[in-house]
């Protein structure tokens, strides 16, 4: 997941880039149709994506992966200029912050989420145990180009009809859903909040796990700090409801009154706007993909 908490340091990306190992993935595009209120008929859209490589596959919000060469080209003339550019105004915000990634053999789940830690980004994640029960069915139908088989499950909280197909041999599908005898090319749950249909898809030669601004950014290669499912959720609420709350506390007056390099605008109208734009993003969203959380009866 491309996470939001990067926004709070676009003003100061004036690092050099990385050199990173390289692998090759099949990237799956899914177009998601949900309804982001729970009380409201109105759905939106946004393409996401599944990279599945030897070792795993990694699920997430297409949106920032997209615009990778366009913020490079910007970030660059920053650096090269020195003057400071506010590229939220040329960007399209992701709708979704998180990533799901399942290593193989096992299918392993891990989802992830970034937050801030005072002034230090960081990655949060949990393994998902959840096993799914898939009732396979006789109906058939033909999705776009694919000949696919209907299989029903119940996940948090919604029962879920899915599409899939043996013609691509892949155990796999978006968001945490997998186990099927072939790729997931339709899924959606009975009451229509969410909808994953198969639009496409590609080789990657060079995949690359990390977005670009994940990858200049400060605490963008952290490793993830893996805790339990009720921690996660109990942590990420609280940076939800004041994305700003562990930041706070430093952001001493002088600070806020200094202009950011570059620009007139001030360190403190940038936080402003940053915390405007965070809180936005997290109340434009509450209706979740799970509604319940089942928890692992193996647990103590």
């Amino acid at each position: 997941m491309k996470s939001l908490k990067k926004l709070l340091i676009l003003p100061i990306l004036m690092f050099g880039t990385m050199v990173f190992a390289q692998t090759s993935s099949n990237r799956f595009f899914y177009e998601l149709t949900f309804k982001p209120k729970k009380d409201s008929a109105k759905v939106e859209k946004v393409m996401t994506t599944l990279d599945i490589t030897k070792e795993k596959s990694l699920y997430r919000d297409f949106t920032w992966v997209a615009q990778d060469s366009i913020m490079k080209v910007q970030v660059e003339a920053m650096q090269k200029s020195g003057v400071f550019k506010d590229m939220s105004k040329s960007m399209t915000m992701p709708k979704f912050a998180y990533k799901v990634e399942k290593v193989y053999p096992d299918m392993k789940v891990i989802l992830e989420e970034g937050l801030q830690n005072g002034m230090t980004p960081m990655k949060l994640g949990y393994v998902d145990n959840t096993k799914f029960n898939w009732n396979i069915t006789s109906e058939k139908v033909k999705i776009g180009t694919y000949n696919t088989q209907k299989a029903t499950t119940e996940f948090g909280g919604r029962r879920w009809n899915a599409w899939f197909t043996s013609d691509l041999p892949f155990q796999d599908g978006p968001y945490k859903f997998n186990g099927l005898p072939g790729l997931i090319v339709k899924i959606e749950d009975d009451g229509g909040n969410y909808s994953w249909e198969l639009k496409g898809n590609k080789k990657v030669d060079n995949f690359e796990e990390l977005s670009y601004i994940e990858k200049i950014s400060p605490g963008g290669t952290s490793k993830r700090v893996e805790v339990s499912r009720d921690k996660f959720e109990s942590t990420i609420a609280d940076f939800k409801k004041d994305p700003f709350a562990t930041i706070r506390p430093m952001l001493k007056p002088e600070m806020m009154s200094q202009k950011i390099p570059g620009s007139d605008i001030s360190i403190g109208e940038m936080v402003k706007k940053q915390e405007k734009m965070l809180k936005d993003f997290y109340d434009a969203n509450d209706n979740p993909i799970e509604l319940a959380v089942v928890k692992d009866k193996k647990k103590k």
